[in-house]
């Protein structure tokens, strides 16, 4: 689901940059009625896009407050992160969060953290 809607939106910014640059390439004198049709569809474009963005950042919300109620987090030290396959198999159901990625952003982690139900 969340591939479809960034995949929508990506494809609504392409459409919304053709208007842009159709709208450049118009003259206001000779095609003002056209201007207007393209200036109404941007528009248009504009908040179908601002409602797709707040729809994937809920999404990425609901992720994110699932994560949260897991009982146990904790920083990944560097000795693990070397060497997270042998920490996935040892502690069943963690999720690793990585900072950079838009969820770590999104809780606003510092470093790499690692969320499960049993502590570890």
């Amino acid at each position: 689901m969340k591939e479809i809607v960034k995949n929508e939106i990506k494809r609504l910014s392409d459409l919304l940059d053709a208007i842009r640059h159709q709208q450049a390439a118009l003259s206001l004198v000779d095609g003002a009625e056209k201007y207007a049709e393209l200036e109404a569809e941007k528009e248009k474009l504009e908040t179908e896009i601002a409602r797709l963005r707040e729809v994937h950042s809920q999404k990425l919300s609901k992720e994110a407050q699932n994560l949260a109620k897991l009982p146990f987090s904790r920083a990944i030290t560097k000795k693990e992160q070397a060497n997270l396959g042998a920490l996935k198999k040892s502690v069943r159901g963690i999720i690793v969060v990585h900072p950079m990625t838009a969820l770590g952003r999104e809780m606003g982690l510092q470093v790499m953290t690692g969320f499960a139900k049993t502590e570890f």
